[in-house]
């Protein structure tokens, strides 16, 4: 995300005339927007969007569980306990 950030920014400050960015070139310019779309695939190819999904999920599994329990009274207890 931070390569699109800095692409935009670039490419929006060479459009509108921003002096620093002047005398920069457009493939400098735009080379950001190619390192995010090399990063997206490496995350992809790699596992890590996956792992990432999955441990959101896990997450949001845990605290409907949560939850439940405590809608049911039965608090913060281990599993399997009684008390």
């Amino acid at each position: 995300m931070l390569w699109m950030m800095l692409g935009i920014v670039l490419g929006l400050g060479k459009v509108i005339g921003v002096s620093a960015l002047q005398g920069l070139d457009w493939p400098w310019a735009l080379a950001p927007f190619g390192l995010a779309a090399l990063q997206w695939a490496w995350s992809d190819r790699s596992g890590r969007t996956a792992r990432q999904a999955m441990d959101r999920e896990a997450a949001r599994r845990a605290a409907r569980q949560q939850q439940q329990r405590e809608a049911l009274g039965l608090g913060a207890g281990r599993r399997g306990r009684r008390d």
